[in-house]
């Protein structure tokens, strides 16, 4: 099932390609390289794409356009609703439980949901102008969306009621001592997310009420949006390792950030979720700066990252994004993906065009 946006002001050329990849989707995923090969010019030299550049931007434009789908529905229930990101007509009791995590939680909603629109669009349009095919998942957007006031009644390609939220993010930013890189595991912020399926956002409006209810819904989508975008924080530079064509690499670079950026800012955000223990499930999202919780790994103002162990053990500490290994980085994130329950009720042929797609992508080397 397609999903057409509402007509935006085509006054600008990057609203009016947005506006086609969104509505279109450029392409095909079952469609294969249109060539090995391409000159892709780079300032005053050129050099060839490789397969691999091309199966790694194919790869970043399907991850873009999961993302941009479950932003969207975020969005329509608690963000901004206009020109640059039409779709809902918002839901007032949703809208007040996620401000409680900052009163601009709305206007960053919509930029973050405005950001990965712009990311899939321009990726799918780069690839089509230099002649190789471009990503297409309108055929898997079947799952229902939520029936509660304010959200559109079309297919999703994401499911952001039954979440099964990994936390631990919070935690290894956190820490002084380890990195996801040597195997070190973290303990979780909120344990019970990773333990239970639980909406992001309401299911019907019976998710309203009573209000801590709808507030852990909330704290639930805090804590999640932190999940998304630490994701991509690590997945850009990951695979920008095995780039070869200096222009896909300066692609890849001057995107990577901005997801950086997105997770900074959830990362502040969610430490504002308020404590309580949701009446309907006996979710709990506890006071992180209190015992058994607290100190530097739980402490909730610490939204920068901590120095910590890279390369070697035997090199002093430096604060960085991790992780940062490529091996197997790509299928990683579409793991993580699947087991935050974001793909509950999706199709076998789903799953099977995105672990494609990924193992193109791991398979990319720089220079091959």
């Amino acid at each position: 099932m397609s999903r057409k946006l509402q007509p935006l002001d085509a006054s600008t050329n990057r609203r009016s390609l947005m506006r086609k990849g969104v509505a279109v989707g450029a392409g095909t995923i079952g469609v294969g390289l249109l060539s090995n090969s391409l000159v892709f010019a780079a300032g005053n030299n050129s050099t060839k794409a490789t397969k691999g550049d091309v199966a790694i931007l194919r790869y970043l434009a399907a991850i873009e356009i999961i993302e941009s789908d479950l932003w969207q529905q975020y969005n329509e229930l608690g963000g901004i609703q206009d020109k640059e990101v039409p779709g809902g007509s918002g839901n007032a009791l949703y809208t007040t439980a996620i401000q409680v995590l900052d009163s601009d939680m709305s206007q960053y909603i919509h930029d973050n949901t405005e950001d990965e629109i712009s990311h899939h669009t321009f990726l799918n349009a780069y690839l089509t102008s230099k002649g190789f095919s471009p990503v297409n998942l309108d055929q898997f957007r079947t799952l229902p969306s939520s029936k509660a006031s304010g959200a559109q009644q079309i297919g999703r390609l994401t499911n952001l009621m039954q979440l099964t939220v990994d936390t631990s993010w919070w935690t290894r930013y956190r820490s002084r001592t380890k990195n996801p890189d040597f195997g070190d595991t973290f303990p979780q912020a909120i344990p019970g997310l990773s333990k239970g399926k639980f909406p992001a956002i309401p299911r019907n409006d019976g998710d309203l009420t009573p209000h801590n209810h709808i507030q852990a819904i909330a704290n639930t989508a805090g804590f999640h949006f932190g999940f998304i975008e630490q994701g991509g924080t690590s997945l850009y530079p990951q695979l920008a390792q095995r780039v070869t064509s200096p222009e896909v690499l300066r692609i890849v670079l001057s995107i990577g950030p901005t997801e950086t950026m997105h997770f900074q800012t959830w990362s502040d955000k969610a430490g504002n979720a308020p404590p309580l223990t949701d009446p309907t499930n006996g979710l709990v999202f506890p006071d992180l700066n209190a015992s058994p919780f607290g100190g530097e790994d739980f402490q909730t103002n610490l939204i920068m990252p901590e120095p910590t162990i890279f390369l070697s053990r035997g090199l002093p500490v430096v604060s960085i994004i991790r992780p940062t290994q490529t091996k197997g980085a790509a299928l990683a994130t579409l793991n993580a993906f699947i087991a935050d329950g974001l793909f509950i009720g999706q199709t076998p042929q789903f799953f099977a065009a995105l672990r494609d797609l990924a193992d193109q992508a791991d398979k990319a080397q720089h220079g091959s």
